[in-house]
């Protein structure tokens, strides 16, 4: 009898000669989180693989690096830290190379799964930028609702919806152009379950 566990031929050689290429078990795309983790992986790759042949310069790796910060943090602050030194000695390394080793470190980094309580931390990092703008009520509500998201009572697009709402009115460039709010389109309504 044939053993269905592991990875079959096809999807083993597909992932060796394609390793950046993000893959999942079709059966487990219908867990939410998990295929909302699938989904920003497919994004996150399409806006690397642009920012690769449009040919990759340090300063281009900065600006990427910078803007998806928020989505780092949220599925691994490690590996965030690891890019962050890799961006930082960026000098010491042929641009080539530097891509390479970036964009294995970006993928694997995104691979893992982005809990709640991350993306708590990742919330309350954005509060910080706000709190010399936001009077004392609207950091209340923000608050508020970054504790029903940790509490599980409200999805992610709750508090995040009310975050776009005060980069909007405060004009904070550095968040707006932040990943972290608009991984995918809209469209797909990711990040309304609970």
């Amino acid at each position: 009898m044939p053993n269905r566990n592991g990875v079959g031929l096809f999807a083993r050689a597909f992932i060796e000669q394609f390793p950046l290429i993000p893959v999942e078990e079709e059966g487990r795309l219908c867990e939410p989180t998990l295929r909302e983790n699938f989904i920003e992986r497919v994004f996150c790759y399409r806006r690397w693989q642009d920012l690769a042949q449009s040919g990759v310069t340090r300063r281009a790796l900065v600006q990427f690096h910078t803007i998806h910060k928020y989505l780092l943090l949220a599925h691994s602050p490690q590996q965030y830290e690891v890019l962050g030194r890799l961006v930082g000695q960026a000098h010491q390394h042929r641009p080539k190379e530097l891509a390479c080793r970036y964009g294995e470190l970006f993928m694997k980094a995104l691979a893992v799964k982005a809990t709640v309580r991350k993306h708590v931390n990742v919330l309350q990092h954005i509060l910080g930028c706000f709190k010399e703008r936001l009077g004392a009520h609207e950091k209340a509500e923000l608050l508020g609702v970054i504790g029903d998201y940790h509490q599980e009572l409200t999805p992610l697009v709750v508090p995040l919806t009310l975050i776009k709402h005060y980069v909007q009115i405060f004009d904070v460039g550095y968040i707006r152009d932040q990943v972290y709010l608009n991984p995918h389109p809209k469209e797909l309504m990711l990040r309304n379950h609970v």
